[in-house]
């Protein structure tokens, strides 16, 4: 069965959507294809994002596009990796750039599990992806459950920083009202972007620098 779990504070500002004639053909959908096909992230990890990071703690959004589409890579997480696989080249972009930025050397593991229980809501546009196959589950109804998501917390929280990385997540999050929340655009971390405005960006600084500026905790970006 895939579902959000019924105890998590996301289940009733979501309640609605999850009864929405697109989402259960979503998960109509997913159940096939989990039954048929290898398919990322394991089931029980689908709403990983959702489960670590509540929706009253969420002080920053990481948004990712799709999951990746290689073995035991993908769980859950937004540019996070499973313990003990091979940093993917985004992710090790991303930590360059936290190294140059704020001192912190990362790299020993790419699972951030400890940045999502910070309040760091690490949200992929799409949720589930086939092996090898990416973008394969893109426009199967996961683009609009995770815009609401992204709706939700613009319009009922204040405070939040909105890490937009590279043009599809910003034009996710063209219609965040920048007067109650934090937006940094830059470049993607991908290899052929990242020299496009990523490096020296300085987007862990200037996220902790606004969170201390509204009496919030800084994010501890070290694993």
């Amino acid at each position: 069965m895939i579902e959000i779990s019924k105890s998590l504070d996301w289940y009733p500002i979501l309640q609605d959507e999850l009864k929405k004639e697109y989402y259960l053909k979503l998960i109509d959908f997913l159940g096939l294809e989990y039954n048929s096909k290898i398919v990322y992230p394991p089931k029980e990890d689908i709403f990983k994002a959702l489960e670590l990071t509540s929706f009253e703690n969420t002080k920053v959004v990481i948004l990712g596009q799709d999951p990746y589409h290689g073995p035991f890579q993908a769980n859950g997480l937004s540019f996070s990796v499973g313990k003990g696989v091979k940093n993917p080249p985004s992710l090790v972009n991303i930590f360059k750039e936290l190294e140059s930025d704020l001192g912190v050397k990362n790299g020993k593991t790419g699972d951030l599990t400890k940045w999502a229980e910070q309040g760091v809501l690490l949200l992929n546009a799409t949720l589930t992806v086939l092996q090898k196959s990416p973008g394969s589950h893109q426009k199967r109804g996961w683009e609009q459950f995770t815009d609401t998501v992204i709706e939700k917390l613009a319009s009922q929280r204040e405070g939040i920083v909105f890490i937009l990385w590279g043009s599809y997540a910003q034009k996710k999050g063209k219609n965040i009202d920048r007067n109650r929340h934090y937006v940094i655009e830059t470049a993607h971390p991908s290899p052929l972007s990242v020299y496009r405005g990523f490096y020296d960006s300085k987007p862990f600084s200037k996220t902790n620098e606004y969170l201390k500026s509204i009496g919030k905790t800084p994010i501890d970006w070290s694993l």
